[in-house]
Parts: structure tokens; sequence; C-alpha cells
């Protein structure tokens, strides 16, 4: 995979392991790389086909084989951080409280500075503590995969 995809063990593992979280969570039925290879190769069908017939639509033209796994894998976390309506329905995405966005916030102000060294309010930026909280949160469920003895699945 290593080669094909551009990735030494580390991001194989941590790749193999978003793939598996995406099965579970239900956003691909095949968390293989054949069916990785599958889904791109179908992509980019429909991006020729798409060309040929004069539509638009956003995004290369044809991926590599890196680059649709780093699609894929952005996907899956922009599924969860801004939960799509399937995410949603499984009820896996956490939610905040006020609190605790807010102590993520005194926390990590300077996440949060101008050029200038003022600070956006809390108010402005809640919305982004939300999305960064979430990120954590899934970054922990890769984690948990990859701690997991390999099962196969």
């Amino acid at each position: 995979m290593e080669q094909k995809f551009c990735l030494d063990e580390k991001g194989q593992k941590e790749a193999q392991a978003a793939l598996l979280l995406a099965k579970r969570l239900g956003l691909i039925e095949d968390a293989g790389m054949e069916a990785l290879e599958r889904r791109r190769q179908q992509k980019n069908e429909r991006n020729r086909q798409a060309e040929e017939a004069g539509e638009m639509f956003y995004g290369p033209r044809f991926y590599s084989a890196p680059m649709y796994l780093q699609y894929e894998l952005t996907r899956f976390r922009l599924d969860f951080v801004q939960p799509s309506e399937q995410i949603r329905k499984l009820g896996v995405c956490p939610t905040f409280s006020d609190e605790e966005k807010r102590s993520f916030y005194e926390k990590n102000q300077d996440l949060f500075g101008r050029y200038h060294g003022d600070l956006f309010s809390y108010e402005e930026v809640s919305q982004i503590i939300e999305k960064r909280l979430r990120e954590e949160a899934y970054d922990k469920l890769i984690q948990y995969i990859l701690c997991q003895p390999d099962d196969g699945q």
C-alpha cells in the first residue's frame, strides 16, 4: 500500500483505521484497499463522463491513488466534524456544553488571535471551537481503532 498511496507504515495504519471507522459509521461498505481503488476508478469514470457531457463539476478531473485516498479521508473527517445527516442519525458525534467550549477557548487563546494580537471573542469562534472538539473526538476514535488487535474488519 505504501508504494501506491505514498504512505509510510504509520500513515498506512492510520489510513486503514480511518477507513475502518468510516465503515463502522456506515459511510462506506468496504474498508479494504481494493474497494478504495474501485471507488477511485468509479469517481474518475463519473468525472470523465461529466467532462465529456460538458457538465460542470468541481475538483480534479482525475484522482491519482494518493489524491483519492486523501479525498476520502478528508471527507470522512468532515462528515464527522460537521455532522452529516448519516452521522447525526447514528448519534455518535458528540455535542459539547457551553462550559466545555468556553474552557477550550480559555485554554487555547493562542488559536484565536488576530494579526495585531487582539483576540476573537468567544461568540465569534464558538462554532469553530465545537468543530475543533469534534476533530479531537474523531482523532480519539481513530486512535482507539489503532490500539485494538487486528480483527480483520
